[in-house]
């Protein structure tokens, strides 16, 4: 009994200290207070949400360049996303992260669905090189990308907005926020780095 109390005492006091000390951070790597406080397109998709990630990149290539890596993102056959393959690939996803363009998947239209995993994806929000808007089947998942043109660059945020409807799921989302960090940052760098390489091959 005496073990099971001090147990509980030490994770109450591990959670305390990751929501008052770690847990913006880990939500809001790279972006600025006003990305991760401000609205952004994509939002009213899931207007009242448990839960926000904003992550942000500056990349140095235009929009034309960052477009095509977000616009054939999902699993094989499409583009993966850019992020740790194998770990994906543990959990089911199917995740091959490509190195170039794929024409076949250029071309994303709302209605158009993927899986990834158990989630049922639905793109609801497409305006090209600006935002793509994902939103699972259930309705409490909305995963946003923001581009903005900046001094012949580009601003990239990734948005990740839910709903947690029962205690198990609250409880279930406390490790997998600083998991996503690991998983979103190596994703944005990704991007990054090929959309850079193709702005150089194409500029």
């Amino acid at each position: 009994m005496r073990r099971a109390i001090l147990t509980g005492v030490v994770v109450a006091l591990l959670a305390s200290a990751y929501f008052r000390l770690l847990r913006r951070p880990v939500m809001t790597w790279g972006s600025q207070p006003e990305e991760a406080d401000g609205r952004l397109p994509g939002d009213e998709l899931l207007e009242e949400a448990d839960g926000v990630a904003t992550r942000a990149i500056d990349i140095d290539a235009p929009p034309d360049a960052v477009w095509p890596w977000l616009a054939q993102m999902g699993p094989a056959p499409r583009g993966g996303a850019y992020t740790y393959d194998w770990i994906e690939n543990l959990l089911g996803l199917g995740m091959r992260s490509a190195d170039r363009v794929l024409p076949e998947f250029q071309h994303p239209r709302p209605g158009d669905t993927i899986a990834y995993g158990r989630n049922r994806m639905r793109l609801e929000r497409v305006e090209p090189e600006h935002v793509l808007a994902w939103r699972s089947e259930d309705g409490n998942w909305v995963w946003t990308f923001v581009l903005e043109a900046r001094d012949g660059g580009t601003r990239l945020a990734s948005r990740n907005r839910y709903r947690l409807p029962t205690l198990g799921a609250r409880i279930g989302m406390l490790p997998m926020e600083p998991a996503s960090l690991v998983m979103e940052r190596k994703m944005l760098r990704g991007i990054k780095e090929r959309a850079e390489r193709l702005a150089t091959t194409t500029g």
